[in-house]
């Protein structure tokens, strides 16, 4: 029967020669991304609270015309 703990001990050796493989970013390239993406959220959920409360005003007064 096959050892699974070697298979296990092999698996996490290989992701730990990927990891070493890869490009990380600097603590400069980190933060500018980081700002970036909450400035993106920020706008995000902006745009969507005007969009709702704009859906939310339409569809009050077509209701209001019906009753």
């Amino acid at each position: 029967m096959k050892n699974p703990f070697r298979s296990i001990r092999i698996f996490f050796g290989e992701i730990a020669d990927e990891l070493k493989k890869a490009s990380w970013p600097t603590w400069l390239e980190l933060r500018d991304s980081t700002a970036v993406v909450i400035v993106a959220c920020v706008l995000l959920g902006v745009f969507t609270s005007v969009a709702d409360f704009s859906l939310y005003q339409v569809v009050d007064l077509f209701t209001s015309w019906v009753r």
